[in-house]
C-alpha cells in the first residue's frame, strides 16, 4: 500500500544573475515612474499600471524580462510534463501584464489571486537585507511574500485535531532578496507583508498565459 500526495503546487524561485548591475537602474527607472504618475514619494504604497513592457524601454529591463520568460518556459515545461501530449509541442507564452509596486511605512498588500492567466511571478528589485529586517520592530515577517495554500477557504469551519494536523501548517513564507524570482500558478492565494525599512520594498509582478499553436487544444475533442 501506498499513500499518493494529489494535486501539488508547484513554486519555483531562482536567482537572476545580473541583478546587482540590472537591480539599481530599474529601481532608479521605476521611481521616476511613480513620480510621473503620482506626483509625489509620500505615499507608502504604490502600484504602477500593467503596461511597464510598453512604458519603459531600457536594455536593463528588456535582459530582465527575458530571463523570466525563460524561466517561465522551463518551468512550466517541468510542472507539465506529465501532463502534455508526449513529443514536442509548439508554445507561445504571453506575458499579459507587467508592473512594479514600492512599499515602506508597514504598508501591505493583503491575500489576492490573479486573474487572465495561468502563471504569475514576483522578482525582488530592492528590499533590506534579512538581517536587518529580522531585527527591525517588524520581526522575521517583515516584508515576507506569504502564500496560502488551495484548500485555506474550508478550514473556518473544519474540525481540526491531530489526524490532519499536516493541513494546519497552510502558509509559505517566502523571505525576499534582491534578484530573487519566484514563479506560482496565478491561482494560489497570497500576500505582501508589513514591511518596514531603510530601503523601499520594490518589487516587479507579471501574469503570462500559455497556449499551443492550436489555442488551449492539447488533446484531440471527442464526443465522449
Amino acid at each position: 500500500m501506498s499513500i499518493q500526495s494529489c494535486w501539488p503546487i508547484p513554486v519555483e524561485q531562482r536567482k537572476f544573475p545580473q541583478a546587482s548591475q540590472i537591480n539599481p537602474v530599474l529601481a532608479k527607472a521605476f521611481r521616476a515612474v511613480r513620480l510621473a504618475l503620482a506626483g509625489s514619494e509620500e505615499a507608502t504604497f504604490f502600484a504602477s499600471p500593467d503596461d511597464l513592457l510598453q512604458r519603459i524601454d531600457l536594455p536593463e529591463f528588456r535582459q530582465l524580462i527575458e530571463f523570466i520568460a525563460a524561466s517561465l518556459q522551463e518551468t512550466v515545461k517541468q510542472a507539465n510534463a506529465k501532463a502534455w501530449p508526449a513529443g514536442r509541442m509548439a508554445l507561445n507564452l504571453e506575458i499579459m501584464g507587467c508592473w512594479f509596486q514600492i512599499q515602506n511605512g508597514q504598508a501591505f498588500h493583503d491575500v489576492h489571486t490573479h486573474g487572465n492567466c495561468s502563471w504569475s511571478g514576483i522578482y525582488y528589485i530592492q528590499i533590506d537585507s534579512l538581517e536587518k529586517r529580522a531585527t527591525s520592530k517588524m520581526g522575521e515577517l517583515n516584508g515576507v511574500t506569504r502564500f496560502y495554500g488551495p484548500y485555506t477557504q474550508f478550514l473556518g469551519g473544519a474540525h481540526m485535531d491531530s489526524g490532519n494536523a499536516y493541513l494546519q501548517k497552510n502558509t509559505l513564507d517566502i523571505q525576499p532578496e534582491e534578484g530573487s524570482l519566484i514563479l506560482f500558478p496565478a491561482y494560489l492565494p497570497h500576500k505582501a507583508m508589513p514591511y518596514l525599512g531603510d530601503k523601499d520594498r520594490i518589487i516587479l509582478s507579471f501574469n503570462a498565459q500559455i497556449h499551443s499553436n492550436s489555442g488551449g487544444k492539447i488533446y484531440p475533442y471527442s464526443a465522449a
